[in-house]
């Protein structure tokens, strides 16, 4: 009964972030962000109670349309959400082959790093358009550079959810820079994803200054005005990520055991989500501004 009124309570405050339930709903938000020239980013967020088996036939969909759609959108997955099985996450890689389609992998709990770095060398033998995100409060992302260099591939830097467990006082905007110099000169493209303008700002700036070729990556959802501003006034492209299913990630039960501050961002973002959800009619567009988006609390951290 537990499990059934949080799993509620967390869809419901985490639908100002996605596009919709379905494919369909990601793909046309996809569709106006190239009217409005931007790429995409598809995700499919789900339950935790979802099997394995149906997260790839997501996974797989989400490829199979983007191949038809002929569009500027990738797609990122979640390792842990596929219990790193290997032939599941082979199937996800057959499908992309057919368009080369970039597959990125999402970072979730610093627990989950060893594993998802792992299956990603393995991946990257046989795949080689494939990315990764990097949180700028692990210490051991510093490392992981110089491991995403190696394998060529493109990098999101993220200020990240979770903190370091062993070193938790980690700035996450220095440690955000710290990563972005690591990366500057060396990788293969940076994609540098924060809403917050001056360390946008900052980040893109030391990359553009060694001719690192990168883009800013914004959170469908979120306010956006001041980050386009920087985007534009350093150059760079823009991508959206656009989730769609449910709007749990930032909720999960599992996560709130191990930090009960998830409890007080789920009760904040219910409050800031109480009206009623726009209709596909709705004129709020695919980037809303400051004023119009319901919430910038939990997901902005990342």
């Amino acid at each position: 009964m537990i499990w059934a009124a949080w799993e509620a309570a967390a869809k419901h405050a985490g639908r100002a972030y996605i596009a919709g339930p379905e494919l369909d709903d990601a793909m046309s938000a996809c569709r106006r962000l190239l009217g409005q020239g931007f790429g995409g980013t598809i995700c499919f967020w789900n339950l935790e109670s979802d099997p394995p088996r149906r997260i790839v036939e997501a996974y797989i969909s989400a490829l199979a349309v983007l191949a038809s759609q002929k569009m500027d959108c990738y797609l990122s997955i979640k390792l842990p959400a596929l219990k790193y099985d290997v032939v599941l996450l082979n199937a996800v890689l057959e499908q992309a082959q057919h368009t080369h389609t970039l597959v990125h992998f999402d970072s979730l709990e610093h627990a989950t790093a060893d594993q998802t770095f792992s299956m990603i060398a393995m991946a990257a033998r046989s795949y080689p358009h494939l990315g990764c995100t990097l949180p700028g409060r692990w210490l051991r992302s510093l490392t992981d550079v110089d491991l995403a260099v190696d394998l060529g591939l493109h990098v999101r830097v993220v200020k990240g959810e979770w903190p370091d467990p062993q070193h938790a006082e980690i700035d996450p905007r220095a440690g955000y820079l710290n990563v972005i110099d690591r990366l500057a000169g060396r990788a293969r493209f940076v994609a540098v994803a924060t809403h917050d303008p001056e360390l946008g700002r900052t980040a893109l700036q030391r990359l553009r200054q060694t001719g690192t070729p990168c883009s800013l990556e914004l959170l469908y959802g979120l306010p956006v005005k001041p980050a386009l501003k920087v985007a534009t006034e350093c150059g760079v492209p823009v991508r959206v990520y656009v989730p769609f299913g449910h709007g749990w990630l930032p909720y999960s039960l599992t996560h709130a055991r191990r930090n009960p501050r998830v409890f007080w961002w789920i009760l904040r973002d219910l409050i800031s989500a109480g009206s009623p959800p726009l209709s596909k009619k709705s004129s709020r567009g695919i980037l809303p501004s400051a004023k119009e988006t319901p919430s910038s609390t939990s997901i902005s951290r990342a």
